[in-house]
């Protein structure tokens, strides 16, 4: 397929077992950049890694502390690494940057996995001042090399302030990011640009409830090069993980392109117990 295409999926550090399901269907894609988010330092997550890096992907996955999570970039294209993570002091592997060449220039990536939160200030604050970090990250003089456009995209734990159906469980400092990739950041909702009413959601609650939690951010010269942004709710409805995807493609000519092949075939079988 021809441009620039993506796809971020919640894999929900999954077991080596359901990883490798998970990566039987991910072979089956056709997306140059995957940004895969809920990744630990795990079996299952080292089994994907391995199986992408033998098939001749470029392969990014720092490896968060034991109880933590973050957020694994696998690519057909060469990426360099973006520095952002060196910039938060708080949970730095909940986002993971790349660059990647294009005819149009440079394209910064950052697969972003937002904390999750309850109703304790405990986790409230642990959100609330993630958040803040990474949007003053985002905004770092010197952060990008010059003319780079940005894609932000992952489970960003976040809904747009008139989601379908509304909630009032979110608080004002999350609705306040939401609206500062927009307006501080100069990034569009990317499946907002194009389907301006369309309700679709890509995690359902316990009780039935739908959110838009993984979303996909662009800058707005990118956005003019966006053709297709859809969910892709396969993942969820097989049980792969309990989140849809997000695919998202540019006309952008991507350039070079690395020696791949099929990632499931390079991998080895699951240990059994």
């Amino acid at each position: 397929m021809s441009g620039l295409s993506m796809l971020t999926l919640n894999i929900g550090s999954p077991s080596e077992e359901r990883a490798h399901r998970q990566l039987a269907w991910l072979a089956t894609r056709h997306e140059d950049v995957l940004v895969l988010t809920e990744t630990r330092t795990s079996d299952g997550c080292k089994h994907l890694a391995d199986a992408f890096r033998t098939a001749g992907y470029a392969v990014l996955y720092p490896k968060p502390a034991p109880a933590e999570y973050g957020v694994m970039i696998v690519s057909k294209l060469p990426l360099q690494v973006d520095p952002i993570g060196t910039m938060l002091s708080y949970l730095p592997n909940r986002v993971t940057g790349a660059m990647i060449s294009t005819r149009m220039g440079l394209i910064r990536i950052l697969g972003t996995y937002v904390p999750t939160r309850d109703a304790t200030a405990e986790k409230t604050e642990r959100k609330r001042r993630w958040l803040s970090e990474f949007s003053s990250a985002m905004g770092a003089a010197g952060m990008t090399e010059a003319g780079a456009q940005t894609v932000v995209l992952g489970d960003l734990n976040v809904v747009e302030p008139d989601h379908d159906p509304a909630y009032t469980t979110f608080r004002w400092f999350e609705y306040d990011f939401y609206r500062g990739l927009t307006d501080k950041h100069g990034l569009l909702d990317a499946y907002r640009h194009l389907n301006p009413d369309r309700v679709e959601h890509s995690w359902i609650g316990r009780t039935g409830d739908g959110y838009r939690y993984d979303h996909a951010h662009c800058s707005k010269e990118l956005a003019e090069e966006l053709v297709e942004c859809e969910y892709v709710h396969e993942p969820r409805s097989t049980r792969l993980t309990d989140h849809s995807g997000l695919s998202i493609r540019f006309t952008v000519d991507a350039g070079t392109r690395l020696d791949t092949y099929d990632p499931f075939e390079a991998a080895s079988p699951p240990t059994l117990f």
